[in-house]
């Protein structure tokens, strides 16, 4: 195939997910390059996504990309992705997950239970708001936009005692130091997809989706699919504080969790689980349903 180009959101965490993707696709002896694009998601900071359009922003110029012959594939976040994808797109492939955990990050507290009374937390997700006041209630949380690297610059100038960030995110960019507990997902749930890579195409494009079948991890790929058929039940977006997380038991069976509650805190949180086998994706949607 001649040269590859990704489509990709011009973040320093963007931007390594596209490399690494074009390294994988190198390795295999294809020619890859990038096109950097600024998204919609990107260029607005002052507001919540909930109250702007969604995560959908993170996307749709990437899409637009791929729309017009100028990229062949995107590489996103796959938590960023909505549910459903436009007519005309496919989700190619999803690749082996780094840590999905959220990671608390603070430069001077060690843990959620060692903040005071009262202490500043950041964080712009709303899942990450309604679990955060179900462990502590007492806890400031305020908006936190922007890239990581915006994020950690605004906790270090002092504007937060402390932020919650994916760890995989952290990794990634080799700032795991910076991560001081990483939640257990029973006591803080991952987002659907959180620490996942999904690589976007024109659903037109059989031949980008068996070359990109390669890189796929089949367990990882099941089990994301699982999570986002919870999310897509429930009409998860950034405006529903949903959280949705999917861990191969030791017998092969696919346990999913999920939590959802009310972003004002009129409402307690909710916690339910499904559990059964899962070959395919049908079964693995099936689990998710049984919710």
């Amino acid at each position: 195939m001649s040269n590859i180009v990704i489509a990709t959101r011009e973040s320093r965490l963007a931007l390594w997910q596209a490399e690494h993707v074009q390294a994988l696709l190198q390795e295999k002896g294809h020619t890859v390059s990038l096109l950097g694009l600024t998204t919609t998601g990107d260029q607005i900071l002052d507001r919540s996504l909930s109250k702007v359009g969604g995560k959908g922003l993170f996307v749709k110029e990437l899409e637009l990309a791929l729309e017009e012959g100028r990229a062949d594939i995107a590489v996103h976040s796959l938590k960023d992705v909505p549910m459903d994808l436009p007519e005309g797109f496919a989700l190619a492939c999803v690749l082996e997950r780094e840590d999905p955990r959220d990671a608390l990050v603070s430069p001077r507290y060690d843990s959620l239970d060692a903040l005071p009374q009262g202490a500043v937390v950041g964080t712009s997700s709303l899942r990450r708001v309604v679990l955060l006041r179900a462990l502590r209630p007492d806890l400031r949380i305020e908006p936190l936009r922007g890239n990581l690297d915006t994020r950690l610059r605004k906790l270090d100038e002092g504007q937060y005692d402390a932020i919650v960030l994916a760890a995989a995110g952290l990794k990634r960019l080799g700032l795991e130091s910076r991560i001081r507990v990483a939640f257990d997902p029973d006591t803080m749930l991952p987002a659907a997809g959180q620490g996942a890579l999904g690589i976007e195409v024109r659903a037109d494009r059989t031949d980008l989706i068996g070359l990109l079948g390669s890189l796929a991890h089949d367990g990882d790929w099941l089990s994301t699919t699982a999570e986002r058929a919870v999310s897509r039940a429930m009409g998860g977006s950034c405006s529903m504080p949903l959280a949705a997380h999917a861990r191969w038991q030791a017998d092969g069976a696919l346990r999913i969790d999920a939590a959802w509650g009310d972003p004002e805190g009129n409402a307690p949180l909710v916690k339910v689980h499904a559990l059964a086998p899962a070959a395919g994706f049908a079964e693995a949607e099936r689990v998710a349903g049984a919710h």
